[in-house]
């Protein structure tokens, strides 16, 4: 892989499926709350595998009823400048890895609807349905070898459908690479929202994600 000079900031404001005008200019509306997680992803510790895919794992638990979700993640994450980003063990002690990966992201809402009920048993039994999924985003800056191969999705919540409304919950994004193979290298992912989410929170373990939602 060659060296990566991609600095997050080249990823722009997270905007939402909303638009406004600007003078003559039609503009997303940035999501007004934007979590930032910095992690990586090392060679055989995948979470799961599905359809022969190699899949790793994010929690993320939403404390408050929003209409619209946003994900997007990019790979390699490059010399992050981002504030109150939440930096994993992981990723602090590879940052400087230039290994990158093709990402393919999912998100997925579980069964899970209190905070009470989240624990690595109650995670392993829970059900997950897929909500949105993307490979590869136009919107999304190329990666290292010139490709748009990054990931951005954004999912309307289906106000009246219990399955498909973003409520209360725990939520999961899960990313893996559009080919079968290896995920290795540092990613940023970022979940945005267009109301405020006090007490949001995501990890790569549940035991994390559990320290972060009740301190």
């Amino acid at each position: 892989f060659i060296a990566c000079s991609l600095n997050a900031q080249d990823l722009g404001n997270f905007g939402s499926s909303k638009t406004k005008k600007v003078g003559p200019k039609t503009i997303a509306v940035p999501y007004t709350d934007v979590v930032s997680y910095l992690g990586y992803a090392a060679k055989d510790t995948e979470d799961e595998v599905k359809d022969g895919k190699k899949f790793y794992y994010l929690y993320i638990w939403i404390p408050a009823v929003t209409n619209e979700l946003g994900v997007r993640m990019i790979s390699p994450a490059g010399n992050s400048k981002l504030k109150k980003a939440i930096e994993s063990k992981d990723y602090l002690d590879n940052k400087g890895s230039d290994d990158y990966f093709d990402t393919y992201i999912t998100l997925e809402k579980s069964n899970i609807l209190s905070k009470d009920d989240i624990s690595d048993e109650g995670v392993a039994n829970a059900e997950w349905r897929v909500l949105a999924k993307n490979d590869d985003s136009g919107e999304m800056p190329k990666n290292p070898g010139g490709k748009k191969y990054n990931s951005l999705l954004r999912y309307e919540s289906k106000v009246g459908d219990p399955l498909d409304a973003l409520t209360v919950g725990l939520y999961r994004v899960g990313f893996t690479t559009y080919k079968t193979g290896e995920v290795t290298g540092t990613f940023l992912a970022q979940v945005g929202s267009p109301v405020k989410l006090p007490g949001v929170g995501i990890a790569k373990t549940i035991e994390d994600l559990l320290k972060q939602i009740n301190e």
